[in-house]
């Protein structure tokens, strides 16, 4: 595929920023889900810079991307017949999956825990960066932590600034949201985080999975998993029915047609979960930046096809006062 023409990104910066990253660097680049900050997994200190840019705590694990299924043994010492299974009907895509971990992968990698989560990304520009590179990389969301996670290059620069060496900018991402994380590490596969792939589609392929536990304390065993997370500057609000704040100048992100509201924008956002999570952090980012008092956004109701929109909200909606 050449990037040049769908993307814009030569082979030369894809060279540059490969180099980057075998030399200490971080770089932002495009995946299917959301933008990564990327470093060279296998050096401690490089993934230490993730962490310094992000103010990530080291509770927190990142997940290692690779461009190749031949890469999985160098940060997976087991491979069970499920992610084989798994990897061949889901990657490249938005599924990570937690194994035990090589011991050459870095314990800040990890959150100091022995297992590793890992993903081959659906995005042409992140396989091609990671195949020049030649090695696994560590890249959770470029974005400061527990802020709304980038779905274009330009939401990384005006989250990040210069604390990112190199963007590679493909475009807008298309699942909008973050990886699927699924623990293969015990006997009973365990959903960590729900993303991009739904439980669902996993269970048809594997069987019935678990769902983790809430978690406060001690290192998380996936990304995601902080009550307060993913959240834009403007306070957000979950609501039904057009039960919107009286005060203040807001914004609605609505799902069905109310006939009152009381707010300077209403957003329609798409009916179906598959449109409403690729739309969603891109909505915020701009209502973000409208400075608006607060956002409302009409309540999905439950379901299976909304598990990880509603996760994304809940823990946005967190208040911080």
């Amino acid at each position: 595929m050449n990037l040049k023409e769908q993307f814009g990104i030569s082979e030369e910066q894809i060279r540059h920023a490969a180099g980057l990253l075998r030399a200490r660097s971080l770089v932002a680049f495009p995946t299917e889900t959301v933008y990564g900050l990327g470093a060279n997994a296998l050096d401690p200190l490089a993934v230490a810079r993730i962490f310094e840019a992000k103010g990530r705590p080291n509770s927190s694990p990142v997940i290692v991307h690779i461009s190749d299924i031949e890469m999985v043994g160098e940060v997976a010492s087991e491979w069970p017949e499920r992610a084989r299974r798994l990897a061949e009907r889901f990657w490249p895509g938005p599924l990570t999956l937690v194994v035990p971990k090589q011991p050459g992968v870095p314990d800040i990698v990890t959150a100091g825990l022995m297992t590793v989560g890992v993903r081959m990304p659906a995005h042409p520009v992140a396989l091609a960066l990671i195949r020049a590179a030649q090695v696994p990389v560590a890249a959770p969301s470029a974005n400061r932590f527990t802020q709304l996670s980038p779905t274009t290059a330009e939401h990384v620069r005006q989250g990040m600034g210069n604390r990112v060496d190199y963007i590679l900018d493909g475009g807008p991402c298309t699942v909008g949201i973050e990886s699927t994380v699924l623990s293969l590490a015990d006997g009973v596969p365990t959903l960590l985080r729900p993303g991009g792939i739904s439980a669902l589609q996993i269970e048809e392929l594997i069987g019935p999975i678990a769902r983790v536990a809430e978690q406060d304390d001690g290192p998380h065993p996936a990304p995601g998993m902080h009550a307060r997370h993913y959240s834009p500057g403007t306070r957000l609000l979950l609501v039904d029915g057009g039960d919107v704040p009286r005060n203040g100048a807001g914004a609605y992100l609505q799902l069905r047609l109310v006939p009152r509201t009381s707010v300077r924008k209403v957003v329609m956002m798409p009916a179906d979960a598959v449109g409403y999570a690729a739309r969603l952090y891109q909505v915020l980012h701009g209502l973000d930046a409208d400075g608006y008092d607060w956002i409302a956004v009409d309540t999905p109701e439950p379901g299976e096809e909304w598990e990880a929109v509603l996760d994304r909200l809940r823990r946005a909606a967190v208040s911080t006062t």
